[in-house]
């Protein structure tokens, strides 16, 4: 009788753990980023050992700009996407537009435990990266431009230059050329950072528009200094191209993981959002491509060697060498009248 029922009990064990195995297995969530050698190395570091370690799957979808697709899935009541990869500021803006989810970070431990000035109720950081002012080596073999004062300075760095068309980091910059300490950049004076550009503005040669076009400047040698994101110039530098930046008056910036409001895999979202900032995964995504991880605790692993380590914009000597972006500040009607003042400052 007792066998029976340790029998009947046990196959209802069995019963329950397939169930369960079923119900776990069918868990999944659709995930998008912004493809190419970004997406892939993800994959690798972060995507694959998630599903794996949670059970569930990961579909994914890549797109460039994932913020204007966001409003008209969220708008239709069935969103596709549950998880998104994008700059943080259109999670800050998204969730201010009710288009994402408000994160409950009592579920998402790994997240709880990075700097307040890493997440936001909307937001965790992903990873990291800079703009930087990167320089040639042939025009400057020694006593390179240091500081965003050097850029501005015609006189003592001769020499053609490039900035990113772009308010973002711009006016970060020059303020710090007008001698604003980065840590008290915001909020940002922009009529004085405007006043500072139209210094600068008779001596840009190259307002780029994309990270391909700033690499090639600096790789065909059209100019001989610039605003560029510090990976680009690092693979150029790969390549064998005699540039070089430096992080000092950088200014750190991140893309950011949010939920979309109304997402149809919520539960298991949330579960995927805490286990992509796990400090090892973290840890390895620097190992495939040179954006800096967004979880801090990433170097206390031993994963990342210091050689490594000490190439990545968001390791800590680095980081603290560098302007800390505020997207909230940019996401403020005080930032987007900013941005809205670029176009007219770019058309005079």
């Amino acid at each position: 009788m007792m066998m029976k029922q340790s029998l009947g009990l046990g196959c209802a064990l069995l019963g329950a753990i397939g169930l369960t195995s079923a119900a776990d297995a069918a868990e999944q969530i659709t995930f998008v980023s912004q493809g190419g050698a970004y997406q892939q190395a993800q994959t690798v570091a972060i995507l694959d050992p998630s599903a794996k370690k949670l059970g569930i799957t990961i579909n994914q979808d890549s797109i460039p700009d994932a913020w204007p697709a966001i409003k008209p899935q969220v708008g239709s009541g069935k969103p596709i996407w549950d998880v998104v990869d994008t700059p943080t500021g259109n999670c800050l803006r998204g969730g201010e537009q009710g288009l994402m989810e408000k994160l409950d970070f009592s579920k998402i431990p790994n997240g709880a435990a990075m700097p307040e000035a890493y997440r936001s109720p909307y937001s965790v950081s992903y990873e990291f990266y800079s703009s930087v002012l990167a320089f040639s080596q042939k025009t400057f073999p020694k006593d390179a431009p240091s500081s965003w004062a050097d850029f501005w300075d015609v006189k003592k760095f001769p020499g053609r230059r490039a900035l990113r068309n772009h308010p973002f980091a711009t006016l970060e910059a020059a303020l710090m050329a007008d001698g604003v300490a980065p840590d008290k950049l915001y909020p940002l004076d922009v009529d004085r950072a405007f006043k500072k550009l139209e210094e600068i503005k008779p001596h840009i040669t190259v307002w780029w528009t994309s990270g391909a076009q700033s690499a090639q400047l600096l790789n065909d040698g059209e100019v001989d200094m610039e605003m560029a994101w510090n990976g680009r110039v690092s693979a150029v530098a790969k390549e064998g191209a005699k540039v070089s930046f430096t992080y000092n008056q950088g200014i750190l910036q991140s893309t950011s993981l949010c939920i979309l409001k109304g997402a149809p895999n919520l539960g298991t979202a949330v579960k995927f959002l805490n286990e992509a900032v796990d400090p090892v995964h973290q840890a390895n995504l620097p190992l495939h491509i040179d954006y800096g991880p967004g979880n801090p605790k990433a170097f206390e692993t031993g994963v990342i060697k210091p050689e490594r380590a000490a190439q990545l914009p968001s390791e800590p000597a680095n980081a603290a060498k560098q302007a800390l972006m505020s997207y909230a500040w940019w996401s403020s009607p005080a930032g987007e009248a900013a941005e809205k003042r670029w176009a007219s400052f770019m058309q005079k």
